[in-house]
């Protein structure tokens, strides 16, 4: 049998145990002094990626810099995607400035997965675009047929593409007909007829026996031939078809011959009093506010922002204090909330001036309202939350696309 451990063994074993722990201390102590390095090397880098989004994406619905940092054995990792190339490259360079020991994992975009194809036409009547890669997504926009469109990235059968108003949301793949570039630039050299009717169809054959598809306002589609009383067109996918001459007009001449004027836009918001509003929407099956006064100025020749919040950057202001007076027809106005100390301005609704004390807007449908409290119609509701109207007629400031200037439908 053993006996007790002696005092000196005690003692060795500790000593051994406190040199330990003194070791292990020191390791905790360092392991520390390095995580708050690393935080604070992180922290200054999520401040210049804020930063640097502030500056090349301040409204997420026109561009893309979703792109995150994290810290991995002193070193920060940055992930994301961006079609920003020269804000990737200012991003990276402030980093390189300061030091930083990064590592660059950040996708530009176009996605090389599309394999060179980053352009889309749209081939359906309306193509339904959404805030998210699935048809449970919210409907952010609608893109009208033949819509040029830049492809960004794909999930699944969604792809992320870019509108020429630059809104940024996913289509799914029945509606659009992906090409290359050279793809693209051969349909753009295409002639093409643009639909002037709210609705209608396009037939297989003169006789109209049978449907190729339904067809909106403001479509666009290739012209083949000229067939008497009939147009022969095409669509991105190659289907062929006839529509009514009456109901069409060749894209050249109309963008040539339309005369961006007030009556103009009055004559075609006449023709859509009564559709049916729906979020998102911008065509003559369903349009929000924003779609119907984006509708408007499209068939005036104009292709205008998005959302009634960007409307109201473009343009040049008329009046911000009531003044009625000031308003021609054809101005814009917009309704909200105004800013505060501690709120900023919200524009969330969109109207077009055409007179007589009038606007006309789409809320529950297309409808004419009042400013005059006097008027069966007076809208007391938008009049109390009125902010400012802008001019787009002949003052194009902004985010606003002359098709006499650039058609882009072709080149």
């Amino acid at each position: 049998m053993g006996g007790l451990p002696s005092q000196k063994k005690i003692s060795s074993y500790f000593r051994a145990m406190r040199n330990w722990l003194i070791i292990l201390l020191v390791f905790i102590l360092l392991l520390s002094c390095q995580e708050k390095t690393d935080n604070i090397q992180l922290d200054r880098v999520v401040e210049i990626l804020s930063n640097t989004k502030s500056v090349f994406a301040p409204d997420g619905r026109v561009a893309i810099f979703k792109i995150e940092a994290k810290s991995s054995e002193g070193r920060v990792i940055l992930t994301g995607k961006t079609d920003l190339p020269e804000g990737k490259r200012v991003l990276l360079d402030s980093l390189m400035g300061m030091g930083v020991d990064f590592l660059d994992s950040i996708e530009l975009l176009p996605s090389k997965k599309l394999n060179g194809k980053t352009r889309g036409v749209v081939n359906n009547s309306v193509a339904n675009i959404r805030s998210a890669p699935k048809h449970s997504g919210e409907l952010a926009t609608q893109a009208l047929l033949g819509m040029p469109l830049k492809v960004l990235d794909q999930d699944g059968e969604w792809y992320l593409v870019q509108t020429p108003d630059d809104y940024i949301s996913w289509i799914d793949h029945g509606g659009l007909v992906m090409m290359n570039d050279q793809a693209f630039s051969d349909w753009q050299e295409l002639p093409k007829v643009i639909y002037r009717k709210t609705v209608g169809l396009s037939y297989k054959t003169i006789d109209e026996t049978q449907v190729v598809s339904d067809l909106v306002l403001g479509d666009v589609l290739v012209l083949d031939s000229d067939q008497g009383a009939y147009y022969k067109v095409r669509y991105p996918d190659g289907r062929s078809g006839y529509i009514r001459k009456a109901e069409a007009t060749p894209l050249a001449s109309w963008i040539t011959s339309n005369e961006n004027t007030a009556d103009n836009l009055i004559e075609n918001a006449q023709a859509l009093m009564g559709s049916p509003y729906l979020w998102g929407g911008t065509s003559t099956k369903g349009m929000d506010c924003s779609g119907f006064t984006k509708t408007l100025y499209l068939m005036n020749g104009l292709v205008i922002p998005r959302d009634a919040s960007q409307q109201v950057h473009a343009g040049t202001l008329v009046d911000d204090e009531k003044d009625w007076s000031a308003l021609e027809p054809g101005d814009l106005l917009f309704f909200g909330t105004p800013k505060s100390q501690d709120k900023r301005e919200r524009v969330v609704h969109v109207g077009m001036w055409i007179g007589e004390d009038s606007f006309i807007h789409a809320s529950k449908q297309v409808r004419v309202s009042s400013i005059d409290p006097n008027t069966p119609n007076y809208d007391d509701f938008n009049v109390n939350r009125y902010l400012r109207s802008k001019r787009y007629i002949d003052n194009g400031e902004g985010n606003i696309i002359d098709l006499r200037n650039e058609n882009v439908y072709s080149r």
